[in-house]
């Protein structure tokens, strides 16, 4: 199975981010333009937290905070759970189900963010792996 730096290599190390006082709102804004359900919440170089989708819907609307004011500090998950580059793709589909998560920041060896992997990115490698393994099995059935 892959690691998760192959998982990198295809999708790319974009990451979306934003600051530890950043309104909640402005933090939505950002997720919907980007088209991704999470974003980083760093403080310069140095990961803080994750800010997601969930958090919003759970930390801020259902606890009746207001979006505008409401620091994204003050809802993300923090520490967040993290790999590396070495982490073996069905590990990372293990931490995400026992973590309950849906995204994953990648951390290199000189503990700087290299990337974030979803639980969609897992799954799509998981799927291409065996579609790539029950091919190799019917050639070698019908070879």
């Amino acid at each position: 199975m892959n690691q998760v730096r192959h998982l990198l290599q295809i999708k790319g190390h974009a990451v979306y981010a934003v600051a530890p006082e950043t309104p909640v709102l402005e933090a939505i804004r950002q997720m919907a333009d980007h088209r991704v359900g999470a974003l980083l919440v760093m403080q310069g170089e140095q990961l803080e937290g994750i800010v997601s989708e969930r958090d919003y819907a759970r930390k801020v609307i259902l606890q009746g905070r207001a979006s505008a004011s409401t620091p994204v500090s003050g809802i993300m998950s923090a520490p967040p759970v993290t790999v590396t580059p070495e982490t073996d793709v069905l590990e990372c589909m293990r931490l995400c189900t026992h973590s309950r998560i849906r995204h994953l920041p990648v951390i290199d060896e000189d503990g700087r963010v290299a990337g974030v992997i979803s639980i969609g990115d897992l799954v799509k490698a998981v799927i291409d792996a065996q579609a790539e393994q029950i091919e190799q099995l019917q050639r070698y059935i019908t070879g």
